[in-house]
């Protein structure tokens, strides 16, 4: 049942003694006791509402001390946090067990699957910090999901410089597309970034716009990396291309469009308001499905440059270190500077403006 206060906040964040609710909310919003009770959607400003949960929802002005106890308190982000923070030590494991038997120096073929080993294991522990403290404030909450976006691109990142090294079909390496693959890619990154972080500002005035700026931001620097892939699945892999990663290519694809119909479908929450509140949320859906694609596409990634290394060794042109690091540096620059940017605007513009719906 919502505890008595939760209807007085929707209005109002300010010093609970200020407004009249004294030692009771005091003591809800300490790390002892603010799980004590689900706190209802009603108490939230819109900014933290998710369509089709009703409960579960931490106090909106926590402390970082009460968001990192939240791991082991059962709330609507609880989920979401572990089904990435756990992921990440597993691909951790990997990138470090990977880095221990390469010779780095010398052996620049596995230049690519490096950098993208070390992508992957970015965008999941990104992504369990946003969950994790993203209930410290109005503009804390857009700051950790700007920060998300941008290591989310960066991995899209690792993935177009992973496939151009090892899963470009035959038809296409040493093309025009293949030369400017990564360097679009890079592109892609920076305008994916910057869209998706402007997208949270239309989060409350214009809610469509915002949830189709958010699909467009992360599909397209998507569809843009699998050309290659898709070209190879459905068109003319060549010889060189049929092996046994092709099967792990097919999962990958299909576990991606299945993350993207969670992602931006809302079920099963939608037709049950309130029933998946803690466990099997869409979001929670679409963080498994993520992580399952990621392990898929890595499989696939190391068996390309495993089962392909003698073909590409002679037939394609490797990217050099200087285009790796430049790639990898323009990214992080450029996106930083767009989290940087948005992250200033927050302060920038009255927060009525921004968290008002359009009339």
């Amino acid at each position: 049942m919502c505890i008595p206060w939760c209807l007085q906040i929707s209005s109002s964040y300010e010093d609970p003694r200020q407004i009249g609710l004294g030692p009771a909310l005091m003591a809800a919003s300490s790390p002892k006791h603010i799980f004590k009770d689900p706190v209802c959607q009603q108490s939230h400003s819109e900014v933290f509402h998710e369509q089709g949960i009703l409960f579960g929802y931490r106090h909106p002005q926590s402390s970082a001390t009460a968001c990192v106890l939240s791991l082991f308190q059962m709330t609507n982000e609880t989920l979401n946090i572990w089904t990435h923070l756990l992921p990440f030590w597993f691909f951790a494991w990997r990138f470090v067990t990977v880095l221990y038997v390469t010779d780095i120096q010398n052996d620049s073929y596995s230049w690519p699957l490096l950098v993208y080993m070390g992508t992957s294991c970015v965008y999941p522990l990104a992504s369990s910090c946003a969950h994790t403290f993203s209930s410290m404030s109005r503009n804390a909450r857009h700051i950790c999901y700007f920060l998300d976006y941008g290591a989310v691109n960066l991995f899209g990142l690792g993935s177009a410089i992973a496939y151009s090294a090892y899963t470009f079909p035959d038809a296409l390496v040493r093309t025009t597309f293949h030369d400017y693959y990564v360097t679009l890619a890079v592109l892609n990154t920076i305008i994916s970034t910057g869209l998706s972080c402007y997208s949270r500002f239309l989060e409350i005035q214009k809610p469509r716009l915002y949830k189709m700026l958010r699909v467009l931001a992360f599909a397209y620097p998507y569809l843009w990396d699998s050309v290659p892939i898709f070209y190879r699945l459905f068109l003319f892999p060549g010889e060189s291309a049929q092996n046994e990663a092709t099967l792990y290519h097919q999962k990958h694809t299909a576990i991606t469009l299945l993350a993207s119909f969670f992602y931006s479908a809302h079920l099963p929450e939608r037709l049950a308001p309130g029933r998946f509140d803690y466990i099997g949320h869409s979001h929670q859906l679409f963080h498994v499905c993520v992580i399952l694609a990621t392990h898929v596409q890595m499989e696939a990634i190391l068996l390309d440059k495993t089962l392909r290394q003698e073909w590409l060794l002679v037939n394609s042109r490797p990217l050099s270190f200087p285009q790796i690091a430049g790639a990898i540096l323009l990214c992080l620059v450029f996106s930083l500077g767009n989290i940087i940017y948005f992250s200033a605007a927050l302060y920038r513009i009255p927060e009525p403006e921004l968290h008002k719906k359009e009339t």
